[in-house]
């Protein structure tokens, strides 16, 4: 993380003074009942302990590092553009008390408050809005304290699973957490949504391994599991952030993992026989593979010396154990790939996190770095696949690979069953369980911004999404909240919508859940405050 956007606090027999000749002082001062700008500082002045402490915390567009700051987490750069709305205020608190500070007050000056932890919704929705609001930043909020004697750590909402995953091995080597690949993701977010990673078929989701949690609600008020009540506490474990409150921190249970794993990366193109080996990965990979192997499939295209196009098809393998053992459930289940010794490197599992991460050989601190990821222009969107798609099917797949340019497009196939498969689809709101053999990530991404190129990009994912329809789940046709898509419903502009027509994507995340997702946001929440272009509405006030 870049330290220049937490500045060392001042003394606290200077912050009066510093108070007094700060742009946020001067605001305050200006503020008319009738700008909600002036209104939202003069409020959050008169909430806070210490007014110098918080003005350390705030930017409005006149303070010189307002723009770094806001687009330090901004991980898609299609919505990094002179045009995209823009926050009348950033706050990134270093106490949650000053979170609290400002629900109160971007409610008492109607402005709408965006919750941001690393900066990954695929559409922006924790830093954009159409109508005037404040993004309230999370990143500061990022402590960890891992208890190793009962297996659990609190995490609070600002931490990426970057330094969760570092937090958790600097303790010990036999526990982890089922989280992401990609170390730079909040928390927040990523267990609001689910959260799903390498370890998910041994252990299932983040999501499914909370056991507490502490959320601010519309009023500001401060609630952990026992005084939320257990209908929010399931709302909010997977259906979707900046819907329910503001999430300040959580408790997980960690999980025992071996003190060595092994990993591999096994490369195949079509002359190596890899659309066979796609097929018969369909059969195997979630309902014959044990819950400790999990092996995805990176699909991309690529052009060769001689200029002819092919496919290339990357299995990527986490094995809870010894290289031996993996190599036995290979030769037994899945000879076809090929697998041998030197194809696999044993580690531990926090250095398979790196390894996952495209980090190799890194050491451990890369793992803390927040903006570890080169930021790109992407659209992407999801599907899940319940029955195997046949080797002549994937073959028309590839025919649109090779119409586009070289590797406009990628499929990353991540495997379900094991513990996914044991788990209700009610317990949590995520409900794509059982049935389900793999989901797809569809990516297309790129670095030229220019309005061309990017309409462009957008409109080839829009027909190979329309495409791949004969081949995933159907009524409805699933997709995962945590790769929002507006293209398959939104709310109005301001977040507000009715219960017909947000059932339209709201079903597709969440399947039957939305229904009781609906009753829990009518009771927690029944004027909308908490909202966005996908979030969960109230049903109308009698």
């Amino acid at each position: 993380m870049a330290m220049a956007f937490i500045p060392s606090l001042p003394s606290s027999s200077f912050l009066a003074i510093l108070f007094i000749f700060s742009p946020y002082y001067l605001a305050y001062c200006a503020s008319s009942g009738n700008d909600p700008h002036g209104a939202f500082l003069k409020c959050l002045y008169r909430n806070s302990t210490t007014a110098g402490s918080i003005s350390q915390v705030t930017y409005d567009q006149t303070n010189y590092m307002y723009s770094s700051l806001l687009d330090l987490s901004i991980q898609n750069l299609r919505f990094q553009t002179p045009n995209a709305p823009k926050p009348l205020v950033i706050v990134t608190p270093v106490a949650v008390d000053q979170a609290q500070a400002v629900v109160r007050c971007s409610r008492e000056s109607g402005l709408q408050v965006r919750v941001r932890s690393g900066g990954h919704d695929y559409e922006g929705l924790s830093y954009l809005s159409g109508v005037p609001f404040v993004i309230l930043d999370l990143l500061n909020l990022r402590k960890i304290t891992v208890n190793v004697e009962n297996a659990t750590a609190w995490v609070e909402s600002g931490s990426t699973a970057g330094e969760l995953y570092y937090r958790i091995g600097e303790k010990s080597n036999s526990l982890g957490f089922p989280a992401g690949v990609c170390p730079t993701v909040g928390v927040g977010g990523l267990f609001s949504g689910g959260g799903y990673g390498m370890i998910m078929r041994k252990y299932g989701l983040s999501a499914d391994n909370i056991i507490d949690a502490r959320i601010i609600d519309a009023d500001g008020k401060l609630h952990d599991r026992e005084s939320m009540g257990e209908d929010l506490f399931w709302a909010i474990r997977g259906g979707g952030g900046n819907t329910f409150g503001v999430v300040v921190s959580w408790r997980i249970s960690l999980v025992p993992v071996p003190e060595t794993v092994t990993v591999s990366t096994v490369l195949r193109t079509l002359d190596q026989n890899a659309t066979a080996l796609v097929h018969r990965w369909q059969y195997i990979a979630a309902n014959q593979f044990p819950d400790e192997l999990t092996m995805r499939i990176t699909l991309q295209s690529l052009d060769g010396t001689d200029g002819n196009r092919t496919m290339q098809a990357y299995f990527q393998t986490l094995y809870l154990g010894r290289t031996d053992d993996l190599l036995a459930v290979i030769s037994s289940s899945f000879p076809e790939l090929g697998l041998t010794r030197e194809d696999c490197t044993e580690m531990s599992w926090v250095n398979s996190t790196l390894y996952f991460a495209g980090l190799s050989g890194q050491p451990l601190e890369a793992l803390m770095n927040r903006s570890s990821n080169a930021k790109i222009y992407f659209k992407n969107k999801s599907d899940y696949v319940k029955e195997p798609i046949s080797e002549a099917a994937l073959e028309e797949i590839w025919k649109w690979f090779s119409r586009a340019e070289q590797g406009a497009l990628v499929m990353i196939l991540n495997p379900y069953g094991g513990r996914m498969g044991e788990i209700s689809e009610s317990v949590i709101p995520f409900p794509h369980r059982a049935g389900n053999l793999y989901k797809i990530q569809h990516i297309t991404a790129w670095t030229d911004g220019s309005a061309e190129v990017s309409a462009m990009r957008v409109s080839l994912m829009t027909q190979f999404y329309q495409f791949m329809g004969a081949y995933v789940s159907k009524s409805p046709r699933s997709a995962y909240v945590n790769y929002r898509d507006l293209d398959i419903g939104k709310n109005g502009d301001s977040g507000k919508t009715s219960y017909q027509h947000a059932s339209e994507w709201g079903k597709k995340y969440f399947h039957g859940n939305f229904d009781r997702l609906v009753k829990v946001k009518t009771a927690v929440d029944p004027t909308n405050f908490f909202r966005n272009e996908q979030s969960i509405p109230p049903l109308p006030l009698p």
